[in-house]
């Protein structure tokens, strides 16, 4: 069984276990029927407003049904219904479990001087930890790179003393080709500043991608909008930053048995290794180690979205 047929299987077995009607995502079709018919059905809990209303301005009608196909999250295998089920609970929630779930930094060290130590004259540098503040989580957010094309579009964000980008997986790398990065990435040095290693890799995969699972030029996309995002304007005829690469781009990815998972997760360590070179934070972890971790640490308190998760997902 390949990777995507492994997922469609499982879920298809979690709607039935749900007495959930299955329909096909074309509407009059008679197709696979992988589609729920309400949105909810598909969600731990309903969207909220605002949730609602990013997903409803963000590109590929996710929410919405139109004239011939179904809303996108309605689909069982729908990568965004799986980024609200595991995001959309910690809204207005300390972060902390969520982060130390997906093994991201949960503190922050802070220098500090303490003065007069064992004299009038003495004084002492310190370094303490203090935990991460958090502003805000936002779904579907855009980082622009040029100013007449699609920005770059990350499924979640989490902004504060560190914004963590997830870009999420589900069926995506099991089923079918990527498309590689256009020449134009390539062909403007500027946005390559810091970036030598993640140029070579931009130069190898454009126009046509080297990866059979990976989606790399997404991910540099990713990487050059966020780098985009935190430039200051010039001071002074030269280029400042604000914080150098003060964010982490996370791969959550779902995993599957046999050689698609195996070829997948080798193809991540590749571009993890590339990134690194290049000073940026890149994690990748499994939709399947965060959910364990999440019931293992902190179940008391969250038991019906850990049995959902756990349920459904594992």
């Amino acid at each position: 069984m390949n990777g995507l047929d492994f997922i469609l299987s499982k879920q298809q077995n979690w709607a039935r276990r749900k007495s959930f009607e299955l329909v096909s995502g074309t509407i009059g079709s008679n197709g696979e029927k992988n589609y729920v018919n309400e949105l909810n059905q598909n969600l731990f809990v309903p969207l909220s407003a605002e949730s609602m209303t990013r997903y409803g301005n963000a590109d590929g009608n996710e929410t919405k049904d139109g004239e011939k196909r179904l809303a996108k999250m309605k689909a069982i295998h729908s990568s965004s219904a799986l980024v609200v089920n595991l995001f959309q609970y910690w809204q207005g929630k300390d972060l902390y479990p969520l982060l130390a779930a997906c093994k991201l930094p949960t503190t922050k060290t802070v220098t500090k001087v303490h003065e007069n130590v064992g004299s009038e004259t003495d004084s002492r540098i310190v370094e303490v930890s203090k935990p991460l503040e958090y502003k805000d989580m936002k779904f579907e957010e855009k980082f622009k790179i040029f100013p007449d094309t699609n920005p770059a579009n990350i499924d979640v964000v989490i902004c504060g003393d560190f914004d963590f980008a997830f870009e999420s997986k589900f069926t995506e790398p099991y089923g079918g080709k990527h498309d590689g990065l256009k020449t134009r990435y390539v062909e403007d040095v500027s946005l390559w500043e810091d970036l030598p290693h993640l140029y070579e890799l931009a130069k190898e995969i454009s126009p046509y991608n080297k990866f059979r699972y990976l989606d790399a030029a997404q991910l540099i996309k990713h990487i050059l909008g966020l780098k985009k995002n935190y430039d200051l304007p010039a001071a002074q005829g030269k280029r400042e930053l604000r914080v150098k690469h003060n964010f982490y781009l996370v791969y959550l990815w779902y995993d599957v048995l046999g050689r698609d998972g195996f070829l997948h997760q080798e193809e991540i360590n590749q571009f993890a290794s590339i990134a690194e070179k290049d000073n940026i934070h890149f994690k990748a972890i499994t939709y399947q180690e965060v959910i364990a971790n999440l019931s293992e640490s902190f179940y008391e308190g969250n038991e019906a979205y850990c049995d959902y998760l756990t349920e459904r997902y594992l």
